[in-house]
C-alpha cells in the first residue's frame, strides 16, 4: 500500500464515491439522491486536505481528510450547492449541514473523516491512514490529533481506542438525530 498526499485527478471520482459510501448513512437524508450528493462531493472535494491510500495496482482504497484554517476536505459553498441540488434544494440543505460543521481546533489537528473501500477492510488501512494523519499533523507542528464518531459507529471507535484516541467529549444531536440517524458524536484525541 502507498499512502501520499492529496487527491489525484483521475481519483476524484472513486474518491467521492468511497467518501459517500462511509457518510451517506448520515448524511444521505439531507444530501441524497446519490447521483446529487456524488456530483456536490466532486465539486467540494479539496484534494490538498487528505492522504489517500493506493493499493500495490494504483487502486484508491482509502482517504483521510482533514480540516485547518484554509479549509477542509470536502467544502463546498453555496455555489457549489446550487450547482448539484438547484437553488431550493442549495438553501434547505444548507441549514443542517451548517449545525454538523465542527469549528477548526486551532490547538488540535482536526482529522475530518476517514473512508476505505469495502473489498480492503481488515487489511490495516485504517491504520496506515491514521499513522499518516498523526505523521502530518506532527509535520505541521501540532502535538494533538482530534476526530469525531458517531455512536453507531462501533467498529470505528475500536479502531481510534486501539491507536491511543481518548474520548473526551460527547454531544447529543437532539431532535437533529432524527435528521441525520445518529443520536451523539464523541470526541477524541490522541497525543502525539
Amino acid at each position: 500500500m502507498i499512502i501520499s498526499r492529496g487527491v489525484p485527478t483521475a481519483d476524484r471520482s472513486a474518491a467521492a464515491r468511497l467518501y459517500w459510501q462511509a457518510f451517506g448513512g448520515k448524511l444521505g437524508r439531507v444530501m441524497g439522491p446519490d447521483a446529487r450528493a456524488l456530483a456536490y462531493i466532486g465539486r467540494a472535494m479539496r484534494s490538498d486536505h487528505a492522504l489517500t491510500a493506493h493499493d500495490a495496482t494504483g487502486r484508491l482504497i482509502g482517504i483521510v481528510g482533514f480540516k485547518t484554517p484554509d479549509g477542509a476536505f470536502v467544502e463546498g459553498g453555496l455555489a457549489d450547492m446550487r450547482a448539484a441540488y438547484g437553488t431550493i434544494g442549495a438553501l434547505w440543505r444548507a441549514v443542517p449541514l451548517a449545525l454538523l460543521d465542527r469549528d477548526i481546533d486551532n490547538a488540535r489537528f482536526l482529522m475530518d473523516g476517514i473512508c476505505v473501500h469495502p473489498d480492503a477492510r481488515g487489511q490495516g488501512v485504517g491504520t496506515a491512514l491514521l499513522d499518516a494523519i498523526c505523521g502530518e499533523a506532527r509535520q505541521r507542528g501540532y502535538s494533538h490529533v482530534r476526530l469525531d464518531v458517531i455512536d453507531r459507529n462501533t467498529r470505528a471507535r475500536a479502531l481510534y481506542q486501539r491507536l491511543g484516541f481518548v474520548p473526551v467529549a460527547t454531544q447529543t444531536m437532539g431532535p437533529l438525530r432524527h435528521i441525520f440517524g445518529f443520536a451523539s458524536s464523541t470526541t477524541m484525541v490522541k497525543t502525539l
